[in-house]
């Protein structure tokens, strides 16, 4: 790991609210997961980031959607960050900008970028599977489960950005099933509930 994890994490928990925290948690991990699995197929270019570039942009994307500068997320990463003594190369910042709601998808040129905007509001829809068993455990959270949820709820989660989630099929982006991509990102969060409270 070429950065100090721990001090961009008491950054972030500092800045935000706790549920935002364990958001940014979980994107880390998705990231993580998506890299790995897209290098095991052989289909990462030579220009893609470091894996830790793209942990990075996941767990600090969201620095700046608190406090005073909630209002000009994610343009103001870089203030939130320096607010703490911290930085990130152009390269994170550029991935981080790749999340924004208002990103035209055709500006989402790496596939760093595509998972970011694909993954973003995913998180938040795993964890609301998990919130509603009984036991509350991401642990117990299916696959099929959250699938349903996704393909044939519209009103759980409600906040789930689906039509950005369901491009990671994109051919041009990162030409992946909803299954392959929602089953990475729920293996990836499962593997760091403990950290998430769940």
């Amino acid at each position: 790991m070429t950065y100090d994890r721990q001090k961009y994490i008491e950054a972030i928990k500092s800045q935000l609210e706790p549920n935002i925290f364990k958001h940014s948690l979980a994107l880390e991990a998705c990231m993580g997961g998506i890299y790995d699995y897209l290098q095991s197929q052989g289909q990462l270019n030579p220009d893609e980031p470091s894996k830790d570039d793209w942990l990075l942009a996941g767990l600090i994307h969201d620095i700046d959607f608190g406090g005073e500068f909630k209002e000009f997320h994610p343009g103001k990463t870089k203030e939130a960050l320096a607010k703490y003594g911290l930085e990130v190369s152009q390269t994170i910042y550029d991935i981080v900008q790749a999340h924004a709601v208002r990103m035209a998808v055709e500006n989402l040129k790496l596939k760093s970028h595509w998972s970011i905007y694909c993954a973003d509001s995913l998180t938040g829809l795993i964890t609301a599977v998990a919130l509603i068993l009984p036991s509350k455990k991401l642990t117990d959270v299916k696959l099929s489960s959250v699938l349903k949820r996704f393909l044939k709820e519209p009103k759980f989660a409600a906040g789930t950005r689906r039509d950005e989630v369901a491009l990671c099929s994109n051919v041009h982006g990162l030409n992946m099933s909803l299954e392959k991509f929602t089953e990475i990102c729920l293996t990836s969060m499962q593997k760091i509930a403990p950290e998430l409270g769940l």
